[in-house]
């Protein structure tokens, strides 16, 4: 069976993730900082560690498959960009998949239209983690062919706070916003992590970028 590692298992959208592979049966070793709020599961060990740990991301490479980061991409102190090499290599070396959770800042907002960061309704206070999470997305891309990653960026209306009911579906895009016919773009933490495990369980992007919506 496969193993999953779940960096950030305690965050909004690493516990979705985590709870559904869980319950599709797959192993979930749940990482983070700190680890005592999450509860005890069958098939989920948890781990305590920090993502610029190059050591610890390079363990949790090690016994897992697949290597999922769903963390905040901008800190008081450091930025996640500076976490990509040290993972890109764990991945290499032990023929791993990274998968990233990413932003929807940095999806375009129609063919020819501007990033979502850059129109004039992006609150500022959202900017930084949105740049950030660019950055990331653009190291990747940079990383050597033989590293295997997948970024997943969600809808526009996504987290704790935008009270986004579950429908039990989920459409896919590639880096243009999905909207509905309303002009809303949203998605909920269960329904973007359904899409999310099924990318590990039918792998179809490979190093690249891709949008869940409804």
């Amino acid at each position: 069976m496969t193993t999953i590692a779940v960096i950030g298992a305690t965050g909004f959208a690493g516990g979705a993730i985590a709870s559904e592979a869980l319950a599709r049966g797959y192993d979930v070793i749940a990482a983070a900082r700190d680890t005592a709020s999450i509860g005890p599961a069958e098939h989920q060990t948890t781990r305590d560690g920090d993502v610029f740990d190059a050591a610890f991301v390079d363990s949790l490479a090690e016994d897992a498959d697949v290597v999922v980061v769903a963390v905040p991409h901008h800190g008081p102190d450091r930025d996640l960009v500076e976490a990509v090499p040290a993972l890109a290599d764990a991945v290499r070396q032990h023929h791993r998949r990274l998968g990233w959770v990413g932003g929807a800042g940095s999806l375009r907002v129609g063919e020819d239209g501007p990033l979502l960061m850059e129109t004039p309704d992006f609150h500022e206070a959202w900017k930084p983690e949105a740049r950030a999470g660019y950055q990331a997305l653009d190291a990747l891309t940079r990383t050597t062919e033989d590293v295997s990653w997948f970024y997943v960026s969600p809808s526009a209306a996504f987290g704790r706070l935008a009270d986004v009911g579950l429908r039990g579906t989920y459409r896919l895009g590639g880096d243009i916003l999905l909207t509905e016919p309303d002009g809303t773009s949203s998605i909920s933490g269960p329904d973007f992590a359904q899409a999310f495990v099924d990318e590990i369980a039918s792998p179809t992007h490979f190093r690249e970028r891709f949008t869940v919506g409804y």
